[in-house]
C-alpha cells in the first residue's frame, strides 16, 4: 500500500494509454511507484464499457512521493494547460533532464529559460498531452496542482479559491500577487499566481488573461476521497453546478473543473477478487450519479431489492 494518504487526488483520463503513461513517469520521477493497477472485469461488452475488458479502470502511482491516479477512458476528452503541475527542481541537472524526457514527442508552452520570477524555468506538455511547468528552486512539496482560469473563467480565480478553502477542512492561502495596472499579461486585479491549501495539501491558481484557445476538461478531475456517505453528500451538493456532467461520482463545478466524489468503499468492493462481485458493483455505478454506499454493498452482495 501507498505510504501516504491524499484527501485530493489529480485523476487523469489517459486513451487507453493508462498503463504506459504511468510507466513513463515512475521512470522518470524519483521517489516514484505504480501502487496498484485495477482493470476493468470481463462481460462489459455493451452500452458506454462496451470493449473495455481489461483496461485499466483505476491505476494508482505516485511521483516524488505525490499521488496520481489514472484510468483508460478513450478518446472523449484530453488534456489542456487549464490544469498543470508545478514541478519544483533543486539542480539544473535534475531540470534538464525532466525537460529532455517530457519534450520528446511534446509540444514548448514557454521555453527552459531564465524569467523575472525564476533563475530557470520552463512549461511544456508532454506527449500525452499532460502540462507540466519545471522551476529550479528547492521546495516542498516536489509537485503541485495549478489550476489556470481562461477564457470565460479568466477573473474567476480567487473566487474558486476562496469557494474551495471554504469546502475543506484545513485549508487556507498561503501566498497571493495581483496582476499591477498595464501588465501586458493580465487584468488589474486579478489573480496573478497564488498558493493555497485544501485539506494540508498545497494547490496553485492564477488568471490567464490571453486569449487561450482551452479550458478545464474532464481529463483531469480532482478525486476526493470520502469515509462516509454524509461526506459524500457534503461535497456533492456544494460542488455541483451542472447536472448534465454529472455521472459515476463524477461532477463539474461552477468554474468548469471537474470533481470526483467517491467513498473510499467504492475501491475496496471493486478490489474484491471475486469477478462477479465487481462487476455487479461496476454496474451498480453505472446507474448513478452521485454514488450511495448502501446501493454499492447491495450490488456486492448480490442483493438487488
Amino acid at each position: 500500500m501507498s505510504n501516504m494518504t491524499q484527501k485530493i487526488t489529480p485523476y487523469l483520463w489517459f486513451d487507453n494509454q493508462a498503463e504506459e503513461a504511468m510507466n513513463f513517469y515512475t521512470a522518470l520521477f524519483d521517489n516514484a511507484k505504480i501502487v496498484e493497477i485495477n482493470r476493468l472485469p470481463e462481460g462489459f461488452d455493451e452500452g458506454p464499457m462496451a470493449g473495455m475488458a481489461g483496461k485499466v479502470i483505476h491505476g494508482l502511482f505516485e511521483l516524488a512521493g505525490y499521488q496520481f491516479m489514472a484510468l483508460d477512458g478513450g478518446p472523449f476528452f484530453k488534456f489542456t494547460p487549464a490544469i498543470s503541475f508545478f514541478v519544483n527542481c533543486d539542480t539544473e541537472a535534475e531540470i534538464d533532464t525532466l525537460w529532455a524526457a517530457l519534450s520528446e514527442g511534446g509540444e514548448v508552452a514557454m521555453p527552459l529559460q531564465a524569467y523575472p520570477f525564476s533563475p530557470r524555468y520552463g512549461w511544456i506538455q508532454d506527449k500525452y498531452g499532460l502540462s507540466w511547468q519545471l522551476n529550479l528552486g528547492h521546495s516542498e512539496p516536489k509537485i503541485t496542482p495549478f489550476l489556470l482560469f481562461v477564457g470565460d473563467q479568466n477573473g474567476r480565480a480567487e473566487a474558486a479559491v476562496n469557494d474551495y478553502i471554504a469546502l475543506f477542512e484545513n485549508g487556507g492561502i498561503n501566498h497571493l500577487e495581483r496582476f499591477a495596472a498595464g501588465d501586458p499579461i493580465g487584468t488589474e486585479g486579478a489573480i496573478q499566481h497564488a498558493a493555497f491549501t485544501l485539506h494540508g495539501q498545497p494547490f496553485m491558481a492564477m488568471d490567464g488573461g490571453l486569449v487561450h484557445p482551452f479550458t478545464f476538461t474532464e481529463a483531469i478531475s480532482l478525486y476526493v476521497d470520502c469515509d462516509t456517505q454524509e461526506e459524500v453528500d457534503h461535497f456533492w451538493y456544494a460542488l455541483s453546478a451542472h447536472p448534465e456532467a454529472e455521472n459515476c461520482g463524477w461532477l463539474k463545478d461552477k468554474y468548469g473543473v471537474s470533481w470526483q466524489i467517491i467513498p473510499t468503499t467504492l475501491i475496496k468492493l471493486m478490489s474484491d477478487p471475486d469477478p462477479e462481485k465487481s462487476r455487479r458493483v461496476m454496474e451498480a455505478i453505472l446507474q448513478m450519479k452521485k454514488i450511495e454506499i448502501e446501493g454499492l454493498k447491495r450490488a456486492y452482495e448480490g442483493n438487488q431489492s
